[in-house]
């Protein structure tokens, strides 16, 4: 079973940035698709960013794109979320994925971290 667990959300200015963190547990991280969602009440969950198993590839919604950075340290079995220049629209709770191929697709999912931004 993996156990994924994410950190650093909170209340930031506009233009100011944050960095989440996602720590994976049981399995073996090497082999996953890490992706960070998004999800504000009364709308379906998005797909912000997402890195390849090999770290090689990434791709970003539309709207992060330029402002945000996926990256995974192996070694330490997490997947970050660099967001600078943060607007208010990315307010938001943001979830950790983690999904691999074996006979199917397995998709594990965090509680997700709540990420504000206001003056």
């Amino acid at each position: 079973q993996v156990q994924l667990v994410e950190s650093g959300g909170g209340l930031v200015q506009p233009g100011g940035s944050l960095r989440l963190s996602c720590a994976a547990s049981g399995g073996t991280f090497r082999r996953y698709e890490l992706n960070w969602y998004r999800q504000v009440p009364g709308k379906e969950r998005e797909l912000v960013a997402m890195i390849s198993s090999t770290g090689d590839s990434t791709n970003y919604a539309d709207s992060v794109k330029g402002r945000f950075t996926i990256s995974r340290d192996n070694a330490k079995n997490t997947v970050y979320l660099q967001m600078d220049s943060l607007k208010v629209e990315d307010t938001a709770v943001y979830y950790c994925n983690a999904r691999f191929y074996l006979l199917g697709w397995k998709t594990y999912w965090g509680q997700g971290t709540q990420v504000t931004v206001s003056s």
